[in-house]
């Protein structure tokens, strides 16, 4: 196994070169972090290289690392995360790529390379606020069209910004500031005798 996957390592060295900012294998499994100028161009690499022949995207998925190893983390904040298929080869492949800008988090979309990705970037541009270049059509996939921010970002408050709820009035449904407030909550004490059968 660990001999197959040291092959796939230097695949990727020798294929995408000075475009891998870090191959690293764990449990397992390959994980390449590209750098986010030529993450399209080794996305095409990844998949037409008949030495690597990644057919197949999985999975991708935003992530935020804003204090990520209890705040230990120096890099940047806002990554997206792929996972890659080779049926020809039968190995599979987890590529990395980070947002230069946590600001304004920005990574070329790879639709045109595996269709896949589109609901999966529209999904990450929802939760995170990962914006995709090139993606044709990024919108909201999963929160309502007048949701405001990204909740999966570890910035986004717990209760949320706004609540909606229907008005029998208005007979429509309306969006107001939450209104949740916080309570204290005090665990139950059983206080009698011989309870549970206890003596």
């Amino acid at each position: 196994m660990s001999d197959r996957l040291n092959q796939l390592a230097a695949n990727l060295e020798k294929v995408l070169g000075k475009r891998v900012q870090s191959i690293e294998i764990a449990l397992g499994e390959v994980t390449v972090v590209v750098n986010a100028d030529t993450y399209f161009e080794s996305a095409i690499l990844l998949r037409d290289d008949p030495s690597l022949a990644f057919e197949q995207l999985i999975d991708l998925c935003g992530v935020d690392y804003q204090d990520f190893r209890e705040g230990a983390w120096g890099g940047q904040r806002f990554g997206v995360v792929s996972h890659l298929l080779s049926i020809e080869h039968n190995w599979r492949l987890r590529v990395r790529v980070f947002a230069p800008d946590d600001s304004y988090p920005l990574v070329a979309s790879i639709t045109p390379v595996w269709n896949s990705a589109n609901w999966f970037e529209r999904e990450a541009f929802d939760l995170y606020g990962i914006l995709f270049d090139g993606h044709d059509d990024l919108r909201r996939i999963l929160t309502d069209y007048g949701f405001i921010g990204h909740p999966f970002r570890k910035d986004f408050p717990i209760s949320g910004n706004v609540e909606m709820r229907y008005d029998p009035e208005l007979r429509r449904v309306v969006y107001q500031p939450v209104t949740i407030e916080a309570r204290e909550i005090t665990p139950r004490i059983v206080r009698e005798e011989q309870y549970g059968g206890a003596v």
